[in-house]
């Protein structure tokens, strides 16, 4: 346990506060401007407030008015969020013109100001202490996250006089600005090399750096909108997934019958577990099924994966099986295409079906109130680019090659970002216990990594 600095005290946040209490409850706010305004519980987020996520409300009385609105200097938590990580955070209210009410599920705190600078208060809310005594309060039901009140005004809160306050906030904000500049360009890399990506697997799957004349046009098939897609050089051809692969659909669970001694017990793969790119089998849930079932979808290496439903933009993400489990299937909402005669390498088939074919997916699917789908009738027509098979090979080289060089780039921005963060909380948790000096040339290190 840390000591804390000479001059320095504890007290509870309830104890150095003015006020601390939940916001207005607003029964269904409009997006559309008018009214009077009321932030969204998502504009608190990284420790800032976004001023801009709001929405309104009508036929708040002024006294109503006057109690919920916040004023520059508040600071304002996330009381209730669907992310547990969310609940608690905390964020400085800046300068804002005219009302602005905050809903029942951020907590507004109005601390003392001849006690505590609240710029230093919302940064030593931020800190890993804090975090640590939150963490175990925070209650989840029916998929909310939420902390209480009394648990607010209970955080252990360590301080020195004011004007060390101030001087700890302003040798923080160097080095947290710093640290904000260089992870803004170290995202603007991971956009950039997102892109890059992207553009490299359009432009090699279809043939866009070969010369020569582009003929081969995609023909249309009804039931689909194929929208615009590129002509192809020639020896090349736009097919549909089902003129080069068996697709087929998973298991469907029958609760019912799970306990059937017929049954076998095996492995399947879920929506959760098929990547865009790759498949995560950290976790693999079993199902049991009619031993016809489990042999008629167990899954063999160069099985295409492919997702049926979830978000939008997971329809037809996926990968390829390569047998990391034995005797494994796949449920109703992952769909198994397994490519005939070797028309396609399944790698090329993959590549395809995460760029060109998930915004064709997207586009053709169908959209439920929290869900998104596409049928096996409507999958089994997505378009592929079909190269010439001698030229199969050495294009999976090719990309094969340079997508690692784009994923080495890639991991290290992803490397640099975590350090940054932890960086961050390094910095916190040093200023509120005396141990802040030190740790700059761990913020050039970060800034350098990012180009800054």
């Amino acid at each position: 346990m840390n000591t804390l600095p000479a001059g320095w005290r504890t007290d509870n946040l309830g104890n150095i506060a003015i006020s601390i209490r939940n916001g207005i409850f607003a029964r269904r706010p409009s997006d559309e401007p008018g009214g009077i305004p009321i932030l969204r519980i998502s504009a608190v987020k990284g420790g800032r407030l976004d001023l801009t996520a709001r929405k309104y409300v009508d036929g708040i009385e002024a006294e109503t008015v006057a109690k919920f609105s916040i004023d520059p200097g508040d600071l304002l938590l996330t009381r209730y969020n669907g992310s547990r990580d969310l609940v608690g955070r905390c964020a400085l209210v800046p300068k804002h013109a005219g009302p602005l009410l905050h809903p029942d599920k951020l907590i507004r705190v109005v601390l003392r100001p001849d006690v505590i600078d609240s710029r230093f208060a919302a940064l030593y809310l931020e800190s890993q202490s804090v975090r640590s005594f939150l963490e175990p309060r925070i209650k989840t039901t029916a998929g909310q996250s939420g902390i209480a009140g009394g648990d607010v005004r209970s955080i252990p809160f360590s301080f020195p006089d004011i004007s060390e306050q101030r001087r700890i906030v302003d040798i923080l904000e160097d080095h947290l600005s710093r640290l904000d500049a260089a992870e803004a360009g170290l995202i603007r890399s991971t956009r950039r090399l997102s892109a890059l990506r992207e553009a490299f697997l359009r432009e090699a799957l279809t043939g866009a750096n070969l010369p020569g004349p582009r003929e081969h046009r995609l023909p249309p098939e009804v039931g689909v909108d194929d929208g615009a897609f590129p002509l192809l050089p020639n020896g090349w051809q736009w097919l549909r997934l089902a003129d080069v692969a068996d697709v087929v659909g998973g298991v469907t669970k029958d609760s019912k019958r799970q306990d059937d001694p017929a049954f076998v017990e095996v492995p399947y793969l879920r929506v959760a577990n098929v990547q865009r790119g790759h498949l995560r089998l950290d976790y693999v849930a079993t199902i049991r099924v009619a031993p016809s079932k489990a042999a008629a979808l167990r899954l063999k290496p160069g099985d295409v994966l492919l997702n049926e439903g979830g978000d939008r933009d997971k329809l037809a993400r996926g990968w390829i099986w390569e047998g990391q489990i034995d005797d494994c299937i796949h449920q109703n909402h992952v769909f198994r295409a397994r490519v005939r005669d070797d028309r396609i390498d399944p790698r090329l088939l993959s590549w395809a079906a995460n760029t060109l074919g998930a915004p064709w997916a997207e586009h053709n699917g169908k959209q439920t109130t929290n869900l998104a789908s596409i049928s096996l009738s409507k999958i089994r027509l997505m378009p592929l680019p079909i190269p010439p098979r001698d030229m199969q090979t050495g294009l999976v080289q090719q990309i094969s090659d340079q997508l690692a060089g784009i994923d080495r780039l890639t991991k290290q921005v992803t490397s640099s970002l975590a350090r940054s963060e932890a960086l961050r909380k390094s910095l916190l948790d040093a200023a509120f216990t005396g141990r802040l000096t030190g740790l700059a040339c761990d913020v050039d290190m970060v800034e350098e990594l990012a180009g800054v």
